[in-house]
């Protein structure tokens, strides 16, 4: 690539992390829904057509987030089960780097449930949007699914059991994460343990039976 281009293109870049970062501050404080392309640009130190170049909607700026969260809980998935010596030590802890991206990042979790503005009615950002993010969140489980696999389960159980992680996972870090876990005396991070012991159980029990 010539110098003036690669230069343009850092810039592009730059610009580009900066619209993200100042968005990111703009949905936090008024929701995807009262936030506007107008606020966005204000924060990012912009005009409103500056901002457009980069991005057609605040639809788009949202995803745009919303996929640099997932790109970075999917490489801290990996690389905690990368780092293990076997397949029950990569299954445990890509389920725990999993729940500690989140309860460290709770703004990443906040924006993982977008769907959910306004009410239990889903509402998503453009149908190849919502595929691409969707695309995004299993490869961040796919850790967790690749080591059930190895590990002798069958495809249908081992997508069984990724989906049944990630509802308890998510439940405990809405609980965690809104204080409501403390009606039931018990720590988010106490219980996911219990489940993955539980998991453990279970597999054992598949390869006896097996």
């Amino acid at each position: 690539m010539p110098r003036s281009a690669a230069r343009q293109a850092a810039v592009a870049d730059l610009k580009r992390t900066l619209i993200l970062d100042a968005a990111s501050a703009v949905f936090m404080r008024d929701g995807l829904d009262a936030a506007s392309m107008r606020a966005i640009a204000r924060a990012a130190g912009y005009t409103a057509g500056a901002i457009y170049f980069h991005f057609d909607s605040k639809e788009a700026i949202y995803a745009a987030l919303l996929e640099r969260s997932l790109e970075a809980l999917e490489a801290h998935t990996r690389a905690a089960a990368a780092a293990q010596a076997d397949d029950r030590a990569a299954l445990r802890a890509a389920a725990l780097a999993y729940f500690d991206f989140y309860e460290r990042n709770p703004r990443d979790l906040d924006l993982g449930f977008y769907l959910f503005r306004g009410g239990m009615q889903p509402h998503g950002l453009g149908r190849e949007r919502d595929r691409k993010l969707n695309a995004r969140l299993l490869a961040a489980l796919e850790p967790l699914r690749a080591a059930l696999l190895r590990l002798g389960v069958e495809a249908p159980r081992a997508d069984a059991e990724t989906a049944a992680f990630f509802a308890h996972a998510s439940g405990l870090l809405l609980l965690r994460h809104t204080g409501r876990i403390k009606l039931f005396r018990a720590g988010a991070g106490e219980l996911l343990t219990a489940y993955l012991d539980d998991l453990a159980r279970r597999l054992n029990d598949l390869a006896t039976a097996s």
